[in-house]
């Protein structure tokens, strides 16, 4: 077996090894750089005189270029060297027993009851008490930003309901143990046995008991006086003003502690910081930061694994899997954080709305990982507790934890004494004049936290690593109507364009303490943003010159042409061929094509927008939070693949608005061009063919939104209102062209 740096190494518990596709990648790319040189060229040789009407779009175009251009050289970091990475579970196994493996601390984050359903949640909660791993040494955390007694009420049940559920896991070797994911499968594969419908049935009775008590808005007096946890919600507690609250609901020694089987339990821990209108709060970086303090004082496990509440564990050893990239030894020392893609279990055969994207989970966050510098994607993720906590990484430090009969950590304080201890650490003022936020625990200030947080730890001296297994890890609940989708991108890419603005832009804040290929592969995720401008000029200014018969590109029978179909065709191509390779079939990729279209002329222009106006200090940062639920006809239509426009909002009117435009551009163009009389019809397209192309992809592409406002009746269409302002916006440019 090798290592990273190739040495051979025995009985190692994971292994790195190259991909494959390095040299033809690379043949591939410096041929496409050549041709970008070319087409750059032409440009820079071709520009129109003075007075001719063609010079300012031309030059604009040659900007966009350039900006395409080298974003792609971005791009090449993502590609150049592959790195995969394998653990070996059973050669842990060999090595140390039960009793010697270290304890761990799982985090899982809600923050709103309505948006994020309580049954929901604690589905992730029972799949992450469920892993095949010691229960005495697992701890789950859930952090409740939304403060809300009904999620405090559905973790008690939750509880209760894990004294049957796990036994259940354990005897039939159930997969996913998400009780959500399982019973959904077909119930003919459990046979129907009478075990299976009788954990069923528990199941759809604690579903109901809890969707009940949240329908009527209140926890009844009977349940309330079963628990005296619920006094915490006698004093008007509302999701932005409450006081702490930390419960241990199991783990306690006056609780009930182990299942019907006589095991012992995973340790249970409710916990909502304390929230004040007038004080900060910084959202899921701060919740982070509460459950490090808290987990320190209940359990302090070396090792935490924190996951979004949509994000159900899919596979037993995962933990197990984990640990191999830890306990290695001398290989492990430096490891501060492994990272698992993100994948979803709503997914469409040919991924709708774009995700996952299996390009970017196989293949690029492959390569920047093969940096030693893995994307923190803040869901999925195994830490390394003193990394987190803001410890620099130094050649004399071994990475070892002390293994030999690890337990939950045993503290003297009664179970009260310890809720009040824990209060304290999560208050508005315990943060006051601290490191948290800055050095120690998540970075505040930014809405994705995740992101820049794993930059720091790697500019202190640790690595990172990207583990993408066969069986995925984790699966979550992906969008399933276009604008939440562009909502979460555009909080991505806003706050990503915020991190390159500001001191931690990695050419900066990581020179010379990351390789130059991480700094690369960083900033392809962080210029989202600014790459909506060339994307928006390519999509607005070819329609509108088209109008007019204004070429802005060569003739298809120049020889000029040809780097324009070589770079296109290629990249086309080879983009194709990378999809299909990663899993995804054709109608898959132009689905993506056709997301990406939307993404960078809506999503990542208006989060370029607010981000330059929150840089001159006119807006504060807000945070997000997408729908995980939606209405059973918007379901169907996903199952369906049908576009859920259905809303009015300025992103909708945006996509619409550029459909017309290039509509109009591709047939009033080629009429125009018809019509002249200056010269043969031939000749005339012969100028135009390669922007008619432009704008005729632009058009295939918008298939979907031409019939979301001309054809549709359903609550997914356009609405008619943004039809009528589709159509006055992008006649406006034809008509001041043509008059």
């Amino acid at each position: 077996m090798q290592n990273g740096d190739g040495e051979t190494t025995p009985y190692s518990l994971f292994e790195t090894r190259e991909g494959w596709r390095r040299g033809g990648y690379r043949a591939f790319a410096a041929t496409v750089m050549a041709g970008i040189a070319v087409i750059w060229g032409y440009r820079a040789a071709e520009i129109p005189a003075a007075g001719d009407p063609g010079r300012w779009p031309w030059i604009g175009i040659f900007i966009s270029e350039i900006l395409f251009g080298l974003y792609w050289i971005l791009t090449l970091s993502l590609r150049w060297r592959l790195t995969y990475n394998f653990p070996f579970k059973d050669q842990l196994s060999l090595r140390y027993n039960d009793n010697q493996l270290p304890n761990v601390d799982i985090f899982v984050c809600t923050a709103d009851p309505i948006i994020e359903p309580p049954v929901l949640v604690i589905s992730t909660v029972l799949s992450a008490m469920a892993y095949d791993y010691p229960p005495e040494k697992l701890a789950i955390y859930l952090s409740d930003d939304g403060g809300s007694e009904f999620t405090f009420y559905a973790l008690i049940e939750a509880s209760n309901f894990s004294k049957h559920w796990l036994p259940f896991c354990r005897k039939f070797k159930v997969e996913p143990r998400s009780p959500e994911a399982y019973f959904s499968l077909d119930s003919a594969l459990h046979n129907c046995s009478q075990e299976w419908i009788d954990m069923k049935k528990l199941f759809d009775e604690m579903k109901e008991r809890i969707n009940s008590v949240v329908e009527m808005g209140r926890v009844p007096k009977e349940i309330r006086d079963q628990n005296k946890g619920f006094s915490e919600w006698d004093n008007g507690v509302t999701k932005q003003n409450h006081q702490s609250i930390v419960k241990i609901i199991i783990g306690g020694k006056n609780h009930d502690n182990v299942d019907i089987d006589g095991c012992v339990l995973p340790k249970l821990v409710y916990m909502a910081r304390e929230k004040r209108p007038q004080q900060p709060h910084h959202f899921k970086a701060g919740a982070m930061n509460a459950l490090i303090r808290v987990s320190s004082e209940i359990t302090n496990a070396p090792f935490i694994l924190n996951l979004d509440c949509d994000m159900y564990s899919n596979n037993q050893d995962t933990i197990k899997e984990l640990l191999c990239f830890f306990l290695d030894g001398k290989r492990s020392q430096d490891i501060a954080f492994v990272q698992f893609p993100q994948d979803f279990d709503n997914i469409t055969k040919n991924k709708l709305y774009g995700l996952p994207d299996q390009v970017i989970n196989e293949i690029e966050l492959t390569g920047l990982g093969s940096y030693g510098t893995a994307l923190y994607c803040g869901t999925g993720c195994f830490h390394r507790r003193e990394a987190l906590c803001g410890k620099k990484y130094s050649e004399d430090f071994n990475g070892s934890v002390h293994l030999d009969a690890q337990t939950n950590k045993e503290d003297p304080k009664t179970i009260n004494e310890l809720e009040e201890a824990c209060k304290l650490l999560v208050d508005c003022n315990f943060e006051n004049g601290s490191q948290w936020g800055k050095e120690m625990g998540l970075v505040y200030g930014c809405p994705v936290e995740d992101i820049v947080t794993g930059l720091t730890i790697q500019c202190r001296g640790w690595r990172s690593v990207y583990y993408n297994p066969k069986k995925r890890a984790f699966l979550g609940v992906a969008p399933i109507s276009l604008d939440v989708s562009l909502v979460q991108f555009k909080r991505w890419s806003e706050g990503m364009f915020q991190i390159f603005l500001s001191k931690y832009c990695p050419f900066i804040y990581g020179h010379g303490k990351i390789k130059f290929g991480a700094q690369m592969g960083y900033c392809v995720y962080l210029l989202w943003a600014p790459l909506s401008l060339p994307a928006l000029y390519y999509t607005t200014v070819p329609a509108i010159c088209l109008l007019r018969g204004i070429p802005l590109f060569p003739e298809v029978t120049s020889l000029w042409a040809i780097p324009f179909a070589y770079v296109f065709v290629t990249k086309t191509c080879w983009s194709i061929v990378e999809s299909i390779t990663c899993g995804s079939t054709l109608k898959a990729w132009w689905n993506l094509q056709r997301m990406l279209l939307f993404r960078r002329t809506t999503a990542f222009f208006f989060s370029f927008i607010d981000t330059i106006i929150k840089q001159l200090g006119l807006s504060q940062t807000k945070f997000a939070v997408t729908a995980k639920v939606a209405a059973e006809d918007v379901s169907k239509r996903y199952e369906q693949e049908i576009i859920e426009f259905g809303s009015s909002d300025i992103m909708s009117t945006m996509i619409a608005t550029l459909a017309m435009l290039n509509l109009f551009g591709f047939l009033l163009g080629i009429k125009n061009v018809a019509a002249l009389d200056l010269e043969p019809f031939y000749k005339g397209l012969n100028k135009l063919i390669l922007q008619a192309l432009v704008c005729g992809l632009i058009v295939m592409a918008n298939l979907p939104t031409y019939e979301a406002l001309f054809v549709r009746k359903d609550k997914g269409r356009l609405p008619a209102s943004v039809l009528f302002r589709s159509v006055v916006l992008a006649l406006l440019p034809c008509l001041l062209f043509a008059y």
